[in-house]
């Protein structure tokens, strides 16, 4: 199986810690230079630090994804300095959880812009390199709510979704260039987010953290909460050679935890 990615080159967006960072990490142990983005300079410095093998030069691009245009001038300067790139992971926090129906209309805006448009500007800016190296792998971190969605989160719910079938019809369009383009759906997994709903759940259920725990891992099949490391080798499989006849999907990495196929 060839999972070798030397001679490539990956952005991993939202990578300076958590899902984001632990993808960056496989990408780079399989042989790939990569470059981390995000808004704070000095966590993107402490995490590219963490990058193994050392003996390869990776780097860092800072942008708020909380602003477009910022993410656009970050990216044509990247390009202008840095050439081509094969490899794009699309990854931005999550919006504030509340129902559909609470939400205003500047949330459902602020969320579309950070999650789609900004992907988007990133995609545009990028594929033409794709296409000119034959090769390309766009993965966007989402979120299991694409095909179940998750009470509470109306916002995130919404954009998710519009963010999966854009996804889906950029696999169609960008097919034949030798671009695959596919999301993964992380599940309940080891990382901040995690320990933030785990708070979240204990102050309005007034249970202790164990408690909230063995709630949680009970909705599991696999009865144990998902590994930061194990999503990330989900995201560096799909962006190998090996992995080349893969496009358009969905993929789950959450032990099972989803009702629906």
């Amino acid at each position: 199986m060839n999972l070798d990615l030397t001679g490539k080159t990956a952005i991993v967006c939202g990578s300076t810690q958590g899902l984001g960072l632990a993808s960056a990490k496989e990408l780079a142990l399989l042989g790939c230079t990569v470059y981390l983005m995000a808004r704070n300079e000095e966590k993107l410095r402490e995490a590219v630090a963490q990058l193994q093998p050392a003996n390869i030069e990776h780097g860092y691009i800072v942008a708020d994804f909380n602003d477009p245009e910022n993410v656009q001038t970050a990216i044509n300067e990247f390009i202008a300095t840095h050439g081509a790139i094969n490899i794009l992971i699309n990854n931005t926090g999550g919006p504030a959880g509340g129902t559909a129906l609470a939400a205003g209309k500047d949330e459902f805006l602020q969320a579309f812009n950070s999650h789609l448009i900004c992907n988007h500007i990133l995609v545009q800016a990028l594929v033409s390199g794709m296409k000119n190296s034959g090769y390309g792998r766009i993965i966007n971190i989402i979120s299991t709510s694409v095909k179940q969605p998750i009470p509470g989160l109306g916002v995130s719910n919404t954009v998710r979704a519009a963010v999966a079938n854009w996804s889906k019809t950029l696999a169609t369009e960008l097919g034949a260039f030798g671009i695959t383009v596919n999301n993964v759906l992380p599940g309940f997994t080891n990382t901040v987010r995690a320990d933030y709903v785990i708070r979240k759940k204990m102050d309005e259920s007034g249970k202790s953290e164990a408690e909230v725990m063995t709630s949680l891992v009970a909705e599991i099949p696999a009865r144990r909460i998902g590994q930061p490391e194990e999503f990330g080798a989900a995201v560096a499989f799909l962006c190998s050679p090996a992995a080349g006849y893969i496009n358009g999907i969905n993929l789950p990495v959450d032990g099972g935890r989803l009702g629906c196929l």
